[in-house]
């Protein structure tokens, strides 16, 4: 953390302050002149800035302009010996944090630090964020067509409306565009809109006023002033309660705002990406959501694809995440095998990227060994897995399509839950495995044995219209050995040749 600067001519003042915060571990760096503290901006920035408004040279309000200009996340402190209402006014309307009149309590001016603190230190984790934000991912056809719509975007202004279900990556899209607009020096700022208590949420977008409500102990910047000059990405936008919508609308219409309890009309220059999982055509015709709001987002409108829509990502997917994990956590890597990779990339996975990403961070703490297997994955998702995996009954084996022929390994599809290209019939066979001997079930081998053996018989004879010597030799088995399996396995619809 970075110190706090006290600013003032008066040694004593700087004396007291320095003390206090000393007690609260705090660091600090005094100056006896705004124009030090104006030369020492050239090659660091303060955490928190205290400065008293008259000094012999460069007042403080011009030290608060100065650091405005440059560092408008910085939050400053006026203190001033003159409690009247012209420098209290100078002092908010170029921007200040707080105004302390000389003489003050000791322990109240620590106090009134200690918030400015959480403040700068909050705007801080929000700029970080962004800067550490990671690039998109994606090979599949669905994730190059938002490649390029990105990069057809990439000089534009314009308002974009991110469609998609949850985690499936719509900050990630919205950060994209924002680093590489023409905004991209400026701040990137998120807000998920559902996360937000209602009564707060139009605080957090437009800031208040000092004594707005109970609790409102100092002014505070909002969302759309903390993104000045940059993006604000709304989050999770189908929720936003009406009357909030309204202010919005305004704000996209002609750029202006109130902070709540404020009189000033606040110019925002910001642009504005909203992403919601909703319909919002939908909340439109039940009267949940503005139309001429959704007009005003919805002027380019990205679909992000859920993450069943591009399976082939899941491999570079889960390496990038599994990596990430163990950097930091410090520990190498873990490898996925062949098998356990084939299972993720069959998973539903409704929670799509986020989840994908907590369940190999859960690989990296959780997971024995370097390179995991299926059976050392979390058991809801086998057990959840192995749900869709229906052992073959005669029911189901007389409403399945015929075996497709081919060249090279059949593809066969044996029940319509577990067949088709897209599934390999060998990880639901050993999840299947798994499961009944997590569970120590008796002759495991005996079980699926059979099952395998009946699933085969059945579309062979299926394939063969009932005809037991010709599904014989398409198996390679012997006449014998046929009829004594149908019996063995009670298996009807068979044909005498």
């Amino acid at each position: 953390m970075k110190p706090i600067w006290i600013v003032d001519d008066d040694e004593s003042i700087r004396w007291v302050l320095e003390k206090a915060l000393a007690r609260e571990n705090l660091a600090t760096q005094s100056f006896s002149s705004a124009r030090d503290a104006m030369q020492a901006l050239q090659t660091g920035t303060p955490q928190v800035l205290v400065s008293d408004i008259r000094m012999p040279g460069a007042s403080g309000l011009e030290l608060l302009q100065t650091i405005k200009a440059k560092h408008p996340g910085i939050p400053v402190i006026i203190i001033t010996a003159f409690s009247d209402l012209d420098s209290a006014v100078s002092a908010f309307q170029g921007g200040a944090f707080e105004y302390l009149a000389k003489p003050f309590d000791v322990d109240k001016a620590v106090e009134l630090i200690r918030r400015a603190l959480e403040e700068s230190l909050r705007e801080t984790d929000v700029e970080q964020s962004s800067a550490n934000a990671p690039e998109i991912l994606g090979q599949a056809p669905a994730m190059q067509d938002v490649f390029r719509a990105i990069g057809r975007l990439s000089q534009s202004n314009v308002t974009v409306l991110i469609t998609g279900e949850s985690g499936s990556g719509k900050e990630l899209v919205a950060r994209a565009l924002h680093k590489h607009s023409p905004r991209a020096a400026q701040p990137f700022v998120a807000l998920n809109t559902a996360a937000i208590p209602k009564d707060l949420l139009e605080s957090e977008l437009f800031g208040h006023e000092r004594g707005a409500f109970t609790g409102a102990q100092a002014m505070r910047r909002g969302r759309f002033e903390q993104a000045e000059g940059g993006t604000l990405f709304l989050d999770e936008i189908g929720d936003m309660p009406l009357d909030l919508q309204t202010r919005l609308l305004r704000v996209l219409s002609d750029g202006h705002f109130y902070r709540v309890g404020g009189h000033q009309s606040l110019k925002a220059n910001v642009r504005v990406i909203a992403a919601t999982h909703q319909n919002l055509e939908h909340r439109v015709r039940e009267g949940l959501f503005r139309e001429d709001l959704y007009h005003r987002l919805n002027v380019i409108r990205l679909r992000l694809p859920s993450l069943r829509e591009r399976r082939e990502d899941v491999p570079i997917l889960a390496r990038h995440f599994l990596t990430q994990s163990a950097r930091q956590l410090g520990v190498e890597a873990k490898r996925l095998s062949p098998q356990a990779m084939q299972f993720l990339s069959q998973l539903e996975l409704p929670g799509n990227v986020r989840q994908l990403e907590n369940l190999c961070n859960w690989i990296t703490v959780m997971a024995p060994g370097q390179t995991v297997e299926v059976k050392d994955l979390p058991q809801d998702l086998i057990e959840e897995r192995s749900s869709n995996f229906q052992p073959v009954s005669s029911q189901a084996a007389s409403s399945s399509a015929p075996a497709a022929e081919s060249q090279g390994a059949p593809t066969a599809s044996v029940d319509g839950d577990i067949g088709g290209a897209d599934r390999n019939w060998i990880s639901l066979l050993e999840t299947e495995a798994a499961q009944m001997l997590a569970e120590e079930r008796p002759e495991v081998m005996d079980i699926l044995g059979r099952q395998f053996e009946a699933a085969l018989i059945k579309i062979a004879l299926k394939h063969t219209h009932g005809r037991k010597n010709d599904a014989a030799v398409r198996l390679g088995i012997g006449r014998n050995t046929i009829t004594r399996k149908i019996q063995e396995l009670g298996i009807g619809g068979a044909e005498d040749d």
